[in-house]
């Protein structure tokens, strides 16, 4: 009887490219449009004490055991958990169904809507009232489940283009397409970050911003609200608990330093959306400033900070055309990178 060899499971060509598609898996939308203002609510600059003590005893550490599960076992979420043992199981198929039907049905309808704010920025088509035209005009909003008016083609063209794009890169294998993908988005992101950021520094009313931002209130070190939110940020930018690391870190060669590559993801990302926080509020204060409002009037966060606040910034700022296709092409760049990890969360056996 002939028997056909297995086909060799593919790695990493570089752990460069292992880094930069982890980095990316935990660099999302969340990093952009959340934290700034969780850190805002909750302390200011204070707020890096709980945060930084999450990411000591919870972040990396968890990030370390996702790593070695992954490369010890060679398999996805599901497949790991099996092999420590068979009722275990169910935990890795509870983080696959959870990621695609919990996140990934979500994520990707966001994503979605950047591409037609791309799109959008090119005429500022959200005109003198964003917050308007984009609960009203583009999502259409309906009084309740059974008013909905029916299908947006712009929105369908939008989150069909989103899945096309993670299909494109997923299809292939992990060096000829995540891997290839991250070499050129992850730079690219990084490159416009700074761009917007030094950017929105030289504003009009950016100091303003920033000292809301950097502002310390110590008092709220003692709150464990302050604290839930700490743990619970490092859980969702880290991805911990997705099976995502776990999936990435079974591509490694055998010989690799997993706690250095755990240090640099979660330090990598928790740097990234620390210095984020810098470019959103600095341009949240040249909104104040130009509207002679407080500060904290102007500060939102999710869904109203990129598709409300920042679009009514566009429309003040010189060449905001221009900004606004860096914005949103960075949000697209930045819920992509977080997205096909999550479209698929299983590796071949």
């Amino acid at each position: 009887m002939v028997t056909t060899p297995a086909k060799k499971r593919a790695q990493w060509s570089s752990n460069t490219g292992f880094l930069l598609a982890a980095i990316g898996s935990a660099v999302g939308l969340g990093n952009i449009w959340r934290f700034p203002y969780i850190a805002y609510k909750n302390g200011g600059s204070a707020f890096l004490i709980p945060y930084l003590t999450a990411l000591l005893t919870a972040g990396i550490p968890i990030m370390l055991l996702e790593f070695a599960l992954g490369h010890q076992k060679k398999a996805s979420a599901p497949k790991a958990f099996h092999l420590l043992s068979p009722r275990w199981e169910w935990l890795g198929w509870w983080s696959v169904f959870f990621i695609m039907f919990g996140i990934m049905a979500y994520y990707t309808v966001v994503i979605g809507w950047c591409c037609n704010y791309l799109v959008f920025s090119f005429t500022r088509a959200w005109g003198s009232d964003p917050n308007g035209f984009f609960f009203n005009t583009f999502l259409q909003k309906s009084s309740g489940v059974w008013d909905i008016q029916g299908i947006n083609p712009k929105i369908l063209t939008g989150v069909a283009f989103a899945w096309f794009i993670n299909w494109v890169i997923t299809f292939q294998d992990i060096n000829k397409g995540i891997e290839r993908a991250v070499k050129i988005m992850m730079p690219v992101l990084f490159c416009i970050t700074a761009i917007i950021i030094v950017w929105s520094l030289f504003l009009e009313g950016a100091e303003k911003g920033l000292e809301a931002y950097l502002s310390i209130d110590f008092s709220r070190i003692a709150d464990l609200d302050v604290w839930v939110a700490a743990y619970g940020q490092i859980f969702f930018t880290l991805s911990l608990g997705f099976g995502i690391m776990i999936a990435y870190a079974s591509y490694l060669p055998d010989n690799v330093n997993l706690m250095r590559s755990s240090i640099i993801v979660s330090c990598t990302n928790c740097l990234y959306e620390m210095v984020a926080g810098i470019g959103v509020f600095a341009l949240l204060g040249y909104m104040a400033c130009r509207q002679d409002i407080p500060v904290c009037e102007a500060v939102t966060s999710g869904l109203g900070l990129a598709f409300v606040a920042y679009p009514k910034a566009m429309s003040m700022l010189p060449f905001g055309n221009l900004f606004g296709v860096l914005f949103f092409f960075l949000l697209i760049l930045a819920g992509v990178t977080s997205s096909y990890p999550l479209s698929r969360p299983l590796p071949p056996p």
